[in-house]
């Protein structure tokens, strides 16, 4: 498992009975988990008196039942900085176990001794974006959500990016890598988190499990002649890391040789020194190990 461990401003301090117990800088969450199945004894009084709680509904979805915090806030890793904002669903606009990806992405780029383009897709609020742009590359950030893109201009901004080579669409992730094919773009890195399940603008589904392998086919046809890495990041439980290993290695090594590994995400659990799983990542990169 992939742990990240270098947090100062967000923890976890304790998970247990589908919820876990979070530091987020000063703040304390308590918010829903559905990989937490286990009892934890709920020994720290913060369970009990967090500054907000997002509590499920029995007939589905739920709500943040108590909210005593900023409308926003921020949190830093490394030298990164983030907006952190309770939305209407459970979400932070953050997932801080990619912070392991994060790491991964800086020091491959780093390393390469080259300018280095990145494709982020399905981009969300920008963490990959801005901890590629902070290595050196140039970066196309795309997501269909025009409020996550403005987000991800926002983190870019507090950290201090806002004027590096990064380019923001807001635009359906399939169509955009096929026009960037028809007019013969291609870049070095590639990243994705796909959603499990979603709509496109013209009500088109979106199922991960049915739709995943032609899209990383179609993603692949953007790969530059000389790539650096390729990720894949996946919260749908139902799919295991080496099925994301088999999809790279198939499509990406194949043709480029290199070397693919998969594993899941985690953090590490303050009060019992165990590890909450987070979803899963394959990494495919040009080195060797």
């Amino acid at each position: 498992m992939w742990l990240s461990r270098d947090w100062k401003d967000y923890e976890l301090i304790d998970c247990g009975g589908g919820e876990k117990l979070e530091r987020w800088g000063k703040y304390i969450l308590v918010r829903p988990d559905p990989q937490a199945i286990w009892d934890t004894p709920r020994t720290d009084p913060r369970w009990n008196r967090p500054h907000g709680r997002y509590a499920r509904s029995s007939t589905g979805g739920g709500q943040w039942a108590k909210k005593d915090v900023p409308e926003r806030w921020t949190a830093r890793y490394k030298d990164l900085t983030f907006n952190v904002k309770p939305m209407n669903f459970k979400h932070t606009g953050l997932f801080p176990e990619q912070a392991a990806n994060w790491d991964f992405c800086m020091d491959a780029i780093q390393r390469a001794g080259r300018p280095i383009s990145v494709l982020n897709l399905f981009a969300y609020t920008g963490g990959a974006t801005i901890a590629c742009a902070a290595a050196g590359a140039s970066v196309c950030h795309v997501d269909a959500a025009k409020g996550m893109v403005l987000w991800a201009k926002e983190n870019a901004k507090a950290s201090g990016l806002e004027d590096r080579p990064i380019r923001w669409i807001v635009d359906d992730c399939a169509k955009f890598v096929e026009r960037e094919i028809r007019r013969g773009k291609t870049y070095d890195a590639i990243i994705m988190d796909p959603p499990s399940y979603g709509r496109g603008p013209s009500g088109e589904v979106w199922k991960l499990e049915e739709n995943l392998y032609p899209f990383v086919e179609l993603v692949s046809r953007v790969l530059s002649d000389d790539p650096l890495f390729f990720i894949i990041n996946s919260y749908t439980t139902g799919l295991a890391p080496s099925v994301m290993r088999y999809l790279t290695e198939t499509l990406v090594a194949k043709k480029y040789g290199g070397s693919t590994q998969s594993d899941e995400l985690g953090l590490p659990v303050r009060d019992t020194g165990l590890a909450l799983p987070c979803g899963a990542t394959c990494r495919w990169t040009k080195e060797r190990p």
